[in-house]
């Protein structure tokens, strides 16, 4: 189980303080629509629960990420089970001025490393120039 702090006026409306649909919104925004019956998501104002099993890492990491860049979710508290280990991402809060560019830079030492942090943040990234303060990406370990 784990706590992920977000910055709480950041971030897309998928959902509504008791929207009873919340997992499908972060399913869809995930990008894979048949998560919305493996996962259960209790939104109780500015603070958002989310438990069930899912294959891997990444899709988690997804769901926390996805669920975090809510407009008015500050704290996500998972308890997701996955079926595959490997090892976690780390995450980064996007500054003012951030790039992929400069966010690769500081994480990996290499800038053109910049697509795999976009890769690993869609569909919820739709283009590598379009991020924004407060939103919290995942930066994926360098495979060895």
């Amino acid at each position: 189980m784990g706590f992920f702090d977000f910055v709480k006026n950041a971030g897309k409306s998928l959902f509504g303080a008791d929207d009873a649909n919340a997992a499908e919104a972060i399913a869809k925004e995930v990008g894979d629509p048949s998560l919305a019956d493996k996962i259960n998501v209790e939104v109780d104002g500015e603070n958002v629960k989310i438990s069930g099993e899912i294959p891997d890492q990444e899709t988690k990491e997804k769901i926390i990420v996805a669920a975090g860049n809510v407009e008015g979710v500050s704290r996500v508290e998972e308890n997701i089970e996955t079926t595959q280990e490997a090892p976690e991402a780390t995450y980064h809060t996007v500054e003012k001025g951030d790039t992929l560019w400069a966010i690769a830079e500081k994480a990996y030492s290499d800038g053109t490393k910049y697509k795999m942090i976009f890769d690993a943040n869609t569909p919820m990234l739709s283009d590598p120039d379009k991020i924004y303060p407060g939103q919290v990406l995942r930066i994926p370990p360098l495979a060895d």
